[in-house]
């Protein structure tokens, strides 16, 4: 079991490292913050966002749930994402996932599971939209992993649905939409290589609310 005061032994330790290398470190961190990413990942314990990135405080702007979904009704999370774009004016939004998630595994073996039920619903409906693309792999952990990356898929198009990323779009170009898939097997970050430009122009007839001339 954690021994609780071990943290702010830990907390102690990190201070004096930072302090070692700038004196001035915790000034200048608390004068404000200008990240260029925002990074939308999984709660998982193991899928930290700065570690994975080897970013420091103040670089990244972290919004985490459950199997990184992006729910249109989540006020928590479209309030991160209306403050990353118009205040922090953040020029990448990233949707990370991760293999092994215990989410995407619960999606393709429903059971009751309470609370999580409708949450999991939405990761549930990118198994029903790629079935056919799914039921075809044989291998379950290859049809897992598939699944991580389809939910990245559907949650950068998420993503760009949202009112206040495509106002930003119109504006200024950005913020750019990126997927990505950390391995917790190797420590490797993937980038899925994802043209969410083109991607979008495929149902921008039925999503685009500002009838966009210019590139996403």
């Amino acid at each position: 079991m954690l021994d609780v005061s071990q943290i702010f032994e830990n907390n102690k330790r990190w201070v004096a490292e930072k302090l070692s290398g700038d004196p001035e470190y915790f000034e200048k961190l608390s004068k404000g913050q200008s990240p260029d990413v925002l990074y939308i990942g999984c709660s998982d314990s193991r899928a930290t966002a700065e570690d994975l990135m080897g970013m420091q405080p103040g670089e990244v702007f972290v919004h985490r749930n459950i199997a990184n979904l992006v729910v249109s009704t989540d006020n928590n999370l479209n309030a991160v994402v209306q403050y990353a774009v118009e205040q922090l004016k953040v020029k990448f939004i990233v949707v990370c996932g991760h293999y092994e998630c215990g989410g995407v595994k619960a999606a393709m073996n429903p059971t009751d599971m309470g609370q999580l039920n409708s949450w999991l619903q939405t990761l549930r409906d990118v198994y029903r939209l790629h079935e056919e693309e799914l039921n075809v792999i044989e291998d379950p952990q290859k049809r897992y992993d598939k699944l991580v990356e389809l939910n990245v898929l559907e949650q950068c198009y998420n993503v760009i649905k949202i009112d206040h990323v495509q106002r930003s779009l119109s504006k200024t170009g950005y913020p750019k939409i990126l997927g990505w898939v950390f391995d917790v097997r190797t420590g490797k970050l993937i980038d899925l290589g994802l043209d969410m430009e083109q991607e979008f122009e495929k149902i921008r007839y039925i999503y685009d609310l500002y009838l966009l001339d210019g590139p996403l």
